[in-house]
């Protein structure tokens, strides 16, 4: 069986990385400049790079569990925010990488969690015997 970091899960490994500097980069600017601004949503900009950093290192490390808990953190939050910034777009006056589904980042923030997802699945361990 292939670990959950190669072939394609590498493809994967590489966007969660992306991901998590960009978020994190975002978030630590937006933070640092404006929090005043949109405590809440900057505050969950930098979730979501914490997110984004613990799956990449759970993939790089072939740990899975880790990296389906991060997964499946990460795709509960994209679509609660993504509801909510949608349903009550006026309690964020500033968009997080989450926000409106991740429209941002071109609809990534939601579709990675359910590929990454699928490739966890895939790559299950099979049972003894």
């Amino acid at each position: 069986m292939r670990r959950i970091n190669d072939g394609p899960g590498r493809v994967l490994l590489v966007v969660y990385v992306v991901f998590a500097i960009s978020a994190g980069a975002r978030a630590v600017f937006q933070i640092a400049t404006q929090f005043s601004d949109a405590p809440v949503a900057f505050l969950l900009s930098a979730f979501s790079a914490l997110v984004y950093l613990v799956a990449a290192v759970a993939i790089g490390q072939g740990r899975r569990g880790l990296a389906l808990v991060a997964v499946w953190i990460e795709l509960v939050g994209v679509l609660a925010v993504g509801l909510f910034s949608v349903v009550a777009a006026g309690d964020f006056p500033r968009s997080t990488v989450w926000s409106d589904f991740g429209i941002g980042y071109g609809f990534v923030p939601v579709i990675l969690p359910i590929l990454g997802l699928l490739w966890l699945r895939r790559h299950r361990p099979t049972p003894a015997g």
